[in-house]
């Protein structure tokens, strides 16, 4: 579904300098914006529902030296 929005003037004059410039279009631009603050907002959310957890005593921690031996990965 087609999604439309308005910008204030002055994000609109920053992406259609940056458009102009580069030869990409403004809808590029904004796809990868959005996409990159939906990854940034997925990540947050996962790391608030394991810290929820850690608090809540349903899962524990592991320290970085003990995963490291688990894996065989330690020096």
């Amino acid at each position: 579904m087609p999604l439309s929005l308005r910008l204030p003037p002055d994000v609109e004059d920053r992406l259609n300098k940056l458009s102009a410039a580069t030869g990409r279009t403004k809808t590029f631009y904004a796809t990868e914006a959005i996409r990159e603050y939906l990854d940034d907002l997925e990540d947050l959310y996962l790391a608030e529902q394991r810290l929820t957890a850690l608090r809540a005593g349903r899962t524990k921690a592991i320290s970085l030296e003990a995963l490291e031996r688990q894996l065989g990965l330690a020096d």
